[in-house]
């Protein structure tokens, strides 16, 4: 893997999960403790393992796609797969920006499930690169999908 390639989705990844850590629990925890919550809501310690291990998933599963894609003679889809990326990672930093610092849940619902569906795309990317990158990378929207049933369904109830 080209240390390059890694160092950008490293840091990419990195700028987009300090964003979204700006506006997380910690910040608002009066707002959050009030809220309502389903019963499957997972603890919240279990957040920051999945999305570390999720994050760390995303770059170096990106950087290998985005090599394998250049190293093949597709720098076109290489760069799209970059475009790509950088949208997925806008829509995973907002999300916690419209839940938690603007307690915008319906919006944040949506939000879920937009990126629910950017994530799917990218893991759909890196399955065309090589299948292993796909398989790599399923996860990330496995557990976006997640997320929107969960926001949906706080939002449902606390509306």
């Amino acid at each position: 893997m080209n240390k390059a390639t890694l160092a950008g989705t490293g840091s990419a990844v990195a700028a987009a999960a300090g964003t979204g850590s700006i506006a997380s629990p910690r910040y608002s925890p009066a707002w959050f403790a009030t809220i309502r919550k389903p019963k499957y809501q997972p603890p919240s310690v279990a957040f920051p393992v999945v999305w570390t291990t999720l994050y760390a998933d995303i770059a170096v599963t990106s950087a290998a796609t985005i090599d394998r894609l250049r190293d093949t003679g597709r720098e076109d889809k290489a760069r799209s797969y970059i475009a790509a990326l950088a949208v997925n990672l806008v829509l995973n930093a907002s999300w916690s920006w419209l839940f938690f610092r603007f307690h915008k849940l319906g919006a944040a619902a949506v939000g879920a499930a937009v990126l629910t569906a950017s994530s799917a795309d990218l893991a759909r990317r890196a399955a065309e690169a090589d299948p292993r990158a796909g398989a790599a990378l399923s996860p990330y929207p496995l557990w976006c999908g997640f997320a929107t049933v969960l926001s949906t369904h706080i939002w449902r109830l606390n509306r």
